[in-house]
């Protein structure tokens, strides 16, 4: 699904809700039953609209979710003071900054969008069910993956708000909004039903142009993660072992390989949505101007490796040998032509091990003999000015890997009732190994006790999974995001001075207090808020 398609009109009625008109559009006025999923093309195009949904700004395009899971801990914060992220890493937003969009990026903005995937993948579903255009096979399959992305969408509201309204019925906006907020566990448990349905009916993996599909193994991941948030350590850990033993993934033999442009469906990756370079259509609104246009600094493909890339006006250190910088990046047909704006945090940058290979990929402080100002992460930046120009990369988005769940897997066997440390170790074995250069290093962590080594995977995951959505979703269900965040050092934020209990959850945003006063029925707090 490398993104070639041409949405047709399915995806103009899907996707064309603005973030301001969400709740005012109804739409079964919008979409004819006696027509609509005439056949099962017409239903995967569907499908393939709530994916461009997902890739805009605020989910997975540009920084999006990474703003909610990585800002404001201790891996990433941008190298200027900037307003799109300061809320958040900054530990300064309220609910009326919530509302504030920059570049289709805010609290609002994301909370809207994954509702537009519920309400959308409520009306799939119930277009599909029982269609006679459709074969049984197809009904079938269609469901699974509305259903998976139901799920994922419910899980991101549920780390970041909590309580939440939760709906599976093609509802109409009257009645979406009026209701109030459904408590936690209920959201869950109906996230572990959606997803062990897709778990039984998605394919092991995706090719060619369904590539960037979910398959199984990402609602199984998912799954894995909920467990280990309800620290039901044993079924974490046999879910994880499904996944390591029974998926078709597998670990690479070297780190770097893994974020590979040019290998980006390699056997590691469990999922990852695809992008690709000069293709209009493959995510919704983002900067588009009315007229269908784009700004001429903007292009069509993904935005995220330019904000981990540097601008050429930052950098290097010496400013004289700028212009050597810019003929030495030219004749390598590279530009520093990013943003800057996701860094490697000063804290990440001094802490992470000088003998730990990864680090590489993850602080490149010196490039081409010109040592930079600040540290930029190389897995996810890409130079290249044909391959990967400014604003219109190729590069797909990595959402889950292999090596997460075999971090997941060493935690649970480690917290488990009757759990082994050095049974743990085995499953980190290979990554710990591929990040080292002598088996003695690896196996600085072997031998633990369960305290230390509960630690020590505090300190891989870091190193391991560093700026892969991962970071602040970690502390949050560790229980210790005030502890580190007070013990981390920011080049121009404070946010030890600024985080509050109530910061592990957002606040819903004030204009959807607004139309729903009932969200405030269950907590008149908001999260903490006011």
């Amino acid at each position: 699904m490398k993104t070639k398609y041409i949405y047709i009109y399915l995806f103009i009625i899907f996707t064309t809700f603005s973030c301001e008109s969400f709740l005012e559009e109804e739409p079964r006025s919008l979409i004819a039953p006696e027509t609509f999923f005439a056949s099962e093309n017409d239903a995967r195009q569907a499908i393939n609209g709530v994916y461009a949904i997902l890739k805009n700004n605020s989910i997975y395009g540009q920084v999006g979710l990474d703003v909610f899971y990585d800002n404001g801990a201790d891996i990433i914060e941008p190298n200027r003071s900037a307003n799109i992220y300061e809320p958040i890493g900054n530990y300064s937003v309220n609910e009326a900054i919530a509302d504030v969009s920059i570049q289709k990026m805010s609290v609002s903005d994301t909370w809207k969008d994954l509702y537009r995937v519920i309400n959308n993948t409520n009306i799939i579903i119930s277009r599909v069910t029982d269609n006679d255009a459709l074969t049984a096979d197809a009904q079938t399959e269609i469901i699974a993956e509305s259903r998976f992305l139901r799920a994922l969408s419910y899980w991101h509201i549920t780390n970041l708000w909590g309580d939440a309204p939760y709906y599976t019925e093609a509802l109409g906006i009257d009645e979406v909004k009026v209701l109030g907020r459904t408590d936690e566990a209920t959201i869950i448990s109906g996230i572990l039903e959606d997803l062990q349905f897709a778990q039984a009916n998605l394919d092991d993996a995706y090719i060619g142009d369904d590539s960037g599909r979910a398959s199984k193994w990402a609602a199984a991941i998912i799954e894995a993660k909920i467990y280990m948030q309800q620290k039901q350590w044993q079924q974490g850990l046999d879910k994880c072992l499904e996944i390591i033993n029974q998926s078709p993934h597998s670990l690479l033999s070297n780190y770097a390989d893994v974020f590979d442009p040019d290998n980006e469906y390699n056997s590691e990756i469990i999922w990852s949505l695809d992008f690709a370079k000069d293709i209009r259509g493959q995510f919704e609104e983002g900067t588009v101007r009315p007229d269908g246009s784009f700004p001429s600094v903007f292009g069509n493909g993904n935005w995220r490796p330019s904000m981990f890339a540097p601008r050429l006006r930052d950098e290097p250190k010496n400013s004289v040998e700028r212009s050597a910088l810019a003929n030495a990046l030219e004749a390598r047909g590279e530009a520093f032509n990013g943003t800057g704006l996701q860094v490697a945090s000063k804290d990440f940058a001094e802490k992470f091990p000088a003998n730990d290979l990864r680090r590489g990929m993850n602080i490149v402080d010196n490039y081409l003999g010109f040592e930079l100002n600040y540290p930029y992460m190389a897995k996810f930046w890409n130079l290249s000015t044909t391959d990967s120009p400014r604003f219109n990369h190729k590069d797909n988005r990595l959402v889950f890997r292999l090596a997460d769940v075999h971090l997941m897997a060493a935690e649970c066997e480690n917290e488990r009732p009757g759990g082994d440390p050095t049974v743990a170790y085995g499953y980190i074995k290979e990554i710990r190994e591929r990040a080292y250069e002598t088996v003695a290093e690896a196996e600085a962590i072997k031998g633990l006790s369960q305290q230390e080594f509960r630690e020590a995977i505090y300190d891989e995951r870091k190193w391991e999974l560093a700026g892969e959505c991962m970071r602040r979703y970690d502390l949050i269900r560790w229980g210790i995001l005030l502890d580190v965040v007070k013990d981390v050092e920011y080049r121009f934020w404070n946010p030890a001075s600024n985080i509050r209990s109530w910061h592990v959850k957002l606040p819903i945003p004030l204009q959807e207090l607004q139309t729903n006063p009932s969200l405030l029925e269950s907590d008149p707090t908001n999260n903490g808020y006011r």
